[in-house]
């Protein structure tokens, strides 16, 4: 299920790409099977060692152009071990709700990003994020746990104040904020109710066989009550950055 579009990104074979706070994997996979050379950073070493059997498994069942590479980094999203203008494309989905210093963390991916080079940043859309922490504390006051809610207007400069130029906006999974709207109503960790159950396997069901009848629903929700908002933004030549 991924958040970013990354012909938006300009995403091309070859280039080098950063994942930052990667999770699971989800974007790292997709850019290694375009042919981009590939870091995916996190914090958490067990969420890597996963990732990093998978793209092995990945250029084994020849699933990945050749000569395409990724590997795995741990590490602060607040000091990035990498060299300025090091990536040609930078990711950062849904981490920077996370983030208490979000301003030094956006400083930082832009740092590492190349001069003409492009970032995603993607995190929960105010609205339906809004909703949640009012049905429920326990979605978002846990260890880890979302710490503030975006409008687009505050992600857009606090970005741009780091250098970056937005060249447009999303937003993704419209059919996804209805089932969290449930989960908090019902319970976050209650996914045997009823209504939770029914609502998962419409999911899976998008996910997995991607019927046109849900495919048209998510066009038409995306923009309405999409759960994610993405900015896609690119570091000009001259930064502007003090």
């Amino acid at each position: 299920m991924l958040t970013v579009d990354f012909d938006r990104l300009g995403l091309r074979p070859g280039e080098r790409v950063l994942d930052l706070g990667c999770g699971a994997g989800r974007h790292a996979f997709e850019m290694y099977r375009r042919g981009a050379d590939v870091i995916a950073f996190d914090q958490d070493a067990d969420e890597l060692a996963g990732v990093r059997d998978l793209f092995v498994a990945m250029s084994e069942a020849g699933e990945v152009p050749v000569g395409a590479e990724a590997d795995v980094k741990e590490g602060d999203a607040l000091a990035l071990p990498f060299a300025d203008g090091e990536f040609d494309r930078v990711v950062a989905a849904e981490i920077l709700e996370h983030v208490p210093d979000d301003l030094t963390a956006i400083r930082e991916l832009v740092r590492v990003t190349r001069p003409g080079g492009t970032v995603a940043l993607t995190v929960p859309r105010w609205f339906p994020e809004a909703v949640n922490w009012m049905l429920s504390k326990d979605y978002h006051d846990v260890e880890g746990g979302h710490i503030r809610i975006y409008t687009d207007a505050e992600l857009i400069t606090k970005a741009e104040s780091a250098g970056l130029v937005l060249e447009g906006r999303g937003y993704a999974h419209g059919l996804h904020a209805p089932y969290w709207w449930i989960k908090c109503a019902v319970g976050v960790t209650n996914d045997d109710h009823p209504l939770a159950k029914a609502y998962h396997r419409l999911l899976v069901w998008e996910i997995m066989k991607q019927p046109k009848a849900l495919q048209y629903a998510a066009k038409v929700l995306d923009p309405l009550i999409g759960k994610s908002l993405v900015l896609y933004l690119r570091k000009p030549h001259v930064t502007g950055v003090g």
